[in-house]
């Protein structure tokens, strides 16, 4: 369970969306989590792999990590 707290602008706008739509509140913060929490994780995975480089490897190297080497 979670809870957040919405800027009166945003909280105005969600309100508005649930009331013309027929839809909850909850629908359209749980929608907005589905459709965009793998870009999220994605984004800070990425900035973490900046900030934290993993080492470096040859193609060879690559290649017989994965297999491709016989």
């Amino acid at each position: 369970m979670a809870s957040l707290r919405l800027n009166e602008e945003l909280e105005n706008r969600l309100d508005h969306l649930a009331e013309t739509t027929g839809r909850t509140k909850t629908f359209y913060i749980r929608q907005l989590i589905e459709d965009h929490i793998d870009e999220l994780e994605d984004r800070y995975l990425a900035e973490s792999r900046l900030e934290n480089p993993a080492a470096r490897l040859t193609s060879k190297k690559m290649r017989q990590e994965l297999g491709l080497d016989h």
